[in-house]
């Protein structure tokens, strides 16, 4: 086993896992543009070449986490996608609030790399399932535009707590609500 001066030895495993999960908490604390790979190292605990080594900078740091973002966007709306779109909505919402870190770096192209093969796909296939979700409400091709700016829109109000006090008890209900003028 390694071991570096001044830290605790690494034994993660995954250096690549553990730098994400630091990057999650490093993001949740100070956003985006508040993390360095010295950081994300001491939190993961190893060397500063860890990280570089996998990622090579922040950029790609945070373009594994959106493409990861994306991933997760995507298993989450494939979950509802047999069900009311209005619930596609919702699991859109959902997502934003559970996976905070990963969706303020996902829409934010000047922090990572848009031309990554990974965050290409992922962010395709999450795509992908929103407009097909739309398709199955409207033929007009704005709706799915529509219905993504208005959950995403609504994620971003929530999570900034600058909604009222009563659209702040229960994301699901509120996002349904709010989805269902779009789409009765």
């Amino acid at each position: 086993m390694t071991r570096f001066i001044g830290m605790s030895p690494y034994h993660h495993g995954d250096l690549r896992r553990a730098v994400l999960d630091a990057a999650v908490a490093a993001v949740t604390e100070h956003g985006p543009a508040g993390i360095s790979l010295r950081d994300l190292a001491r939190r993961a605990g190893v060397s500063h070449a860890g990280p570089v080594h996998h990622f090579g900078d922040k950029a790609g740091v945070l373009t594994a986490l959106a493409a990861e973002g994306f991933d997760l966007l995507a298993d989450a709306l494939a979950a509802e996608s047999d069900r009311d779109f209005v619930e596609v909505g919702v699991a859109y919402v959902r997502f934003a609030i559970e996976h905070r870190a990963h969706f303020e770096v996902m829409f934010r192209p000047e922090l990572h790399r848009e031309d990554d093969a990974a965050l290409t796909a992922a962010r395709d296939r999450a795509g992908a399932l929103l407009t097909s979700g739309a398709a199955s409400v409207s033929e007009d091709a704005m709706a799915g535009v529509a219905a993504w700016s208005l959950m995403h829109g609504f994620a971003n109000l929530w999570l900034t707590g600058a909604l009222r006090a009563e659209l702040q008890e229960d994301p699901d209900k509120a996002a349904r609500a709010i989805a269902r003028i779009l789409f009765p």
